[in-house]
């Protein structure tokens, strides 16, 4: 007979698992906190067993992102409030190198919706060209040109609209 795993309190683990994901949607990057650490696909893995120790595997954006600490001590808390859950260990991997295209759909909505260019899906190789194209979060206009790839924080890029004229920034592809 299979029986499925459940945690001290009954749960079945990979519900567990499901419930924390959803619950993670609430923890936000600091820097742009209209998107959530499991929409910007940093959230890699979340693994719980059957004495209450829950695991969350994270992949930061950059690896000196002076987020990383805040994200893993709200991730920790939120998950830590779980009943059932004993443990909480988060692990920062940067054994997997993350990419933008791990962002969410809707993590590419509330990137707009905050004001940034969202980054385009690439294939293979990052150039200067998937790099330079922007669209005006503005006016949507694709007539722009990247006056600075340093921007504000590691992640983002000046560009400038020639369109409607408005300075903006992008969440770099990488």
């Amino acid at each position: 007979m299979n029986q499925s795993k459940t945690n001290s309190i009954g749960e079945e683990l990979p519900n567990l698992e499901a419930n924390i994901r959803k619950a993670l949607h609430a923890v936000k990057d600091p820097e742009i906190p209209a998107i959530s650490v499991v929409d910007l696909g940093i959230i890699r893995e979340i693994k719980a067993d059957q004495d209450g120790n829950v695991t969350v595997v994270m992949t930061p954006t950059f690896s000196g992102c002076p987020a990383v600490d805040a994200m893993r001590k709200e991730i920790e808390e939120v998950v830590s409030k779980f009943p059932g859950v004993s443990e909480c260990r988060i692990v920062v991997d940067f054994n997997l190198q993350w990419s933008s295209n791990m962002i969410t759909e809707r993590g590419l909505k509330s990137l707009k919706e905050f004001g940034l260019s969202a980054p385009r899906r690439f294939e293979g190789e990052l150039t200067t060209t998937v790099l330079q194209d922007a669209a005006c979060p503005v006016c949507g206009s694709e007539k722009t040109v990247m006056r600075s790839a340093f921007g504000p924080a590691a992640c983002r890029a000046i560009h400038f609209c020639q369109n409607c004229l408005e300075t903006f920034e992008q969440f770099k592809p990488v």
